[in-house]
């Protein structure tokens, strides 16, 4: 009995070492399997990862070779492509670090308030063409001055070329600072009939004025609100016009030659003659995929004293001038068109009252038909050239008899 309970005793001996080794064994499995499955996942991680960053890479490598020549940046990944659009251009102008030059230009120009530089200069060139009866006493509210006087024409054809060069100062991305010198020359064309007492036959008369200094103006912009979900960007303003330029008052009248009909100034005026002063606000929202902006302004033009403010030639009469307040307020909307280029179309419209001069030793009077309302449809355009240098083209086509027929402006902001 003894060597088979011997056996037996080995026996179950080796079945229990048997099954002590095989749960050791599921034990390590199980340990290994689960580490297995941390590793996979780790490196699962670290593909995401590693694939974020070369589109990333990507992305910053495209906009560079864009802004070093002029190439299309390189193909975003669909899912970063969704993911940029949900958000919406306002969210990348304010969230991304590098925001589409396009975007981030037609919001400048919106706003009226960069952030590209410290300091940007802008040189710029405008063209204006009048065809209207009533040009001479409204029409130089294009350039914010009203002469004051009688004229019998019938038409008057007028061109003006403003070249004006704009520095602004850019402190804190709060604050702006900024002024503008405008050079101006002139060309106006005067035609009346009724020469000779002939009913048919019409007299013409051109007038030219030298290219000289306008009406030198400065002003000062603060980023009251920051755009949010709900509200939009506010900037308040303050603009203020020196006098520089050639004022309208006294400019004498002479008439043409074998036409009792016409009469023609000697001059032309590059300026309203009066101080003003501009307060305003401009809104600015984004909503995917544009930028809706809108602006309101207040100009108030100051009293003033002048030598002789009669246009009769040999009569000198000094007096005041009380120049006719206005406001003017615009509305618009600018999308991009791609990385580097945008569009804006835009609404907007001045109302001035009328004027009044006040000789000396009388009372005020009112100048008949001095008063305007000059509507424009704008177009324009955002060119970013490179990161520094931005083309911006207008056209302002005049919607009222007080407007000019059209006016085309191209402006070249450098930034620093």
């Amino acid at each position: 009995m003894r060597p088979a309970y011997g056996v037996f005793v080995t026996f179950s001996m080796s079945v229990c070492f048997s099954l002590v080794a095989f749960a050791a064994d599921d034990s390590q499995v199980e340990a290994l399997q689960k580490e297995l499955q941390g590793l996979r996942a780790s490196y699962q991680t670290q593909q995401n990862a590693l694939m974020v960053l070369e589109q990333r890479l990507r992305q910053i490598e495209g906009r560079a070779a864009a802004a070093g020549n002029g190439a299309t940046p390189q193909s975003r990944s669909p899912q970063m492509a969704n993911a940029e659009a949900s958000a919406g251009y306002g969210t990348a102008l304010k969230d991304n670090a590098e925001p589409p030059a396009s975007v981030e230009n037609l919001y400048q120009e919106a706003s009226g308030f960069f952030g590209g530089g410290t300091f940007s200069i802008e040189p710029g060139i405008t063209y204006s063409h009048y065809d209207s009866r009533q040009l001479f006493l409204n029409g130089f509210l294009a350039l914010d001055a009203i002469f004051l006087g009688n004229i019998g024409v019938d038409q008057i054809n007028a061109d003006t070329f403003t070249f004006d060069l704009t520095g602004r100062y850019n402190w804190a991305q709060r604050w702006q600072l900024d002024i503008n010198t405008p050079w101006i020359y002139r060309e106006s064309t005067y035609q009346s009939a009724g020469a000779g007492g002939s009913s048919t036959s019409v007299s013409e008369a051109t007038v030219t004025g030298d290219a000289r200094l306008g009406d030198v103006n400065m002003g000062i912009a603060y980023k009251l609100l920051d755009e949010d979900e709900g509200s939009p960007d506010v900037v308040l303003s303050l603009r203020v016009k020196a006098p520089t330029g050639v004022e309208p008052y006294g400019i004498k009248l002479d008439r043409v030659a074998g036409n009792d009909n016409l009469s023609i100034p000697e001059d032309l005026p590059t300026g309203n003659g009066v101080w003003s002063i501009t307060p305003g606000i401009t809104l600015v929202k984004t909503l995917d995929p544009t930028v809706v902006f809108g602006n309101f302004s207040y100009t108030y033009n100051l009293e003033e004293s002048y030598d002789d403010i009669s246009p009769q030639r040999g009569v000198k009469v000094p007096g005041k001038v009380d120049l006719g307040n206005w406001f003017q307020f615009g509305l618009g909307v600018a999308f991009a068109l791609n990385e580097r280029a945008s569009m804006s179309m835009s609404f907007s419209e001045l109302i001035s009252q009328r004027s009044k001069i006040k000789p000396e030793g009388q009372g005020w009077q009112t100048i008949a038909g001095s008063d305007a309302n000059a509507a424009y449809f704008n177009i324009g355009m955002t060119f970013a050239a490179s990161d520094k240098l931005t083309i911006v083209p207008n056209l302002s086509i005049g919607l009222t008899p007080d407007a000019p027929d059209f006016s085309f402006s191209i402006k070249f902001p450098y930034y620093f």
